[in-house]
């Protein structure tokens, strides 16, 4: 009787689209965000308080706010949507399935990826393709939001007064960065 032959298991590892790229001015920096599990989770109400206990923060319920519990987040997209993001690379998978809870969950770590925006000159920077209304009364440290950066969606955090978590599709990464490049410029004058 022959060996039967046994497949090697490969292992996806998540690479940054930007690979090492960092730039900026003199008042901002611009950097890719290290990788990251991420999931874009869906529930109704009955299911909040399951999901939280099992994620291990509690998700927001109020429009444009997020909670952070270590290097775990979750965004509140709508009223029934969040993204959740692991910095660490935990299996929210299946922190979700463990919830016991009805819901829909779909890991977009692979899908999305952030870059980091940092300094004084970060809103100035952000605003060269970001309508927004970044002043601090209006969006506040902790702030989250659905919006579009020259022509793409993106999910925009305030991570502190002057520090800024920029998610987006991998596929529009490179566009995200050069925009934010010709912002960072622009800041400098």
């Amino acid at each position: 009787m022959a060996n039967p032959i046994m497949a090697d298991r490969l292992i996806a590892t998540r690479k940054t689209v930007l690979g090492g790229a960092n730039t900026g001015s003199a008042r901002v920096k611009i950097t890719p965000a290290a990788p990251a599990s991420r999931i874009s989770l869906r529930a109704g109400a009955d299911a909040l308080a399951g999901l939280s206990t099992a994620l291990g923060l509690a998700l927001p319920t109020t429009p444009k706010t997020s909670t952070q519990s270590g290097r775990r987040l979750a965004f509140w997209l709508g009223p029934d949507e969040w993204l959740v993001i692991d910095e660490s690379e935990a299996d929210l998978m299946a922190a979700c399935v463990s919830s016991g809870t009805i819901h829909s969950a779909t890991d977009v770590s692979h899908r999305n990826t952030a870059i980091l925006v940092s300094g004084s000159g970060a809103v100035q920077t952000l605003n060269a393709a970001c309508p927004l209304n970044l002043s601090l009364k209006t969006f506040p440290v902790g702030a989250v939001t659905r919006t579009v950066f020259g022509k793409i969606e993106i999910v925009l955090y305030r991570m502190g007064e002057q520090d800024f978590r920029v998610e987006c599709w991998r596929s529009f990464a490179e566009y995200a960065f050069g925009m934010l490049q010709e912002g960072a410029a622009d800041a400098s004058l």
